[in-house]
């Protein structure tokens, strides 16, 4: 992990935010439209786009908080975590599991990661930076 001022809070966030993307794969749907036939067709084409954009969020999330020497890791536990989540949900009645979801969890990562390497990595530091720099000059006031 980065030098942060806040690591324990950076964290902390880090463990809430993987427990609500696992309770949000694992709740069950719930259907608005009384056409649930349509209203499937529509979530099945959008399921994908849903697991790379959570993912690309999650990657970049991450590649705030370490150095760019560690992506490689952080490809690897939220592909893991991807691979977690599908194991669950074929666990579970109502949810199903498809490979094709960790493909697109993985294309997420890359580009999350890419995001990363093209100048995001690090947002964190950035972020505490301006945070003390904003707190320190309202503490002169």
């Amino acid at each position: 992990m980065l030098e942060l001022r806040h690591a324990n809070r950076w964290r902390l966030a880090s463990i809430l935010i993987l427990f609500f993307v696992l309770f949000a794969a694992l709740m069950p749907v719930v259907w608005f439209w009384d056409d649930k036939v349509r209203a499937l067709s529509w979530f099945e084409s959008v399921d994908k786009w849903l697991h790379g954009m959570t993912f690309l969020i999650l990657s970049l999330w991450f590649a705030g908080l370490y150095p760019v020497k560690s992506y490689w890791r952080i490809a690897l536990g939220l592909l893991v975590f991807g691979l977690f989540i599908e194991i669950c949900q074929f666990k579970i009645s109502y949810r199903t599991s498809d490979w094709i979801d960790v493909a697109a969890d993985t294309a997420g990562i890359i580009s999350g990661l890419a995001i990363g390497f093209a100048g995001a990595a690090e947002w964190c530091l950035r972020f505490e930076a301006r945070f003390l720099r904003r707190k320190a000059g309202a503490s002169l006031d």
